[in-house]
């Protein structure tokens, strides 16, 4: 389904022209994105976070299968909330039903970065699948 929900307005996205990093916490993982080498989403809007951290092995939980239907996928964007698209009344809908929420969380399906700065996002300790990356939550 690619993060494209039927029922929901989508959001303005600006894709990445050149490369650019994210670094998600605290697993402490920096991926290189190159926007000419994103494979097409599974899960999430193409070039999302949540897109980009699965195609680097980082899970995160997304019950709804990534479009904008829960809020599994919350996360925190430390450094550089500003590249990424503006979220639509679903997502802050879906936000406001999370846990922890903060004036820079976002649902990681819906966050789509332009490439314009690197990000730091931090995976909160309820959202990282502990069986498959064998981090213990430390006190989030």
């Amino acid at each position: 389904m690619g993060g494209e929900n039927p029922y929901i307005a989508k959001p303005e996205i600006r894709q990445p022209t050149r490369k650019f990093r994210v670094t998600f916490q605290p697993m402490d993982l920096t991926i290189e994105v190159d926007p000419e080498k994103t494979p097409d989403a599974q899960d999430g809007l193409p070039g999302s976070i949540l897109q980009i951290a699965l195609d680097a092995g980082a899970e995160i939980d997304h019950a709804c299968g990534g479009v904008c239907a829960c809020s599994t996928c919350h996360c925190l964007v430390q450094t550089g909330l500003e590249t990424c698209s503006e979220p639509i009344e679903e997502e802050e809908d879906m936000i406001d039903s999370a846990a922890g929420v903060r004036p820079n969380s976002r649902l990681a399906c819906q966050a789509v970065p332009d490439g314009t700065a690197d990000l730091v996002v931090e995976i909160p300790g309820w959202n990282r699948n502990l069986a498959k990356e064998g981090h213990a939550p430390q006190g989030d």
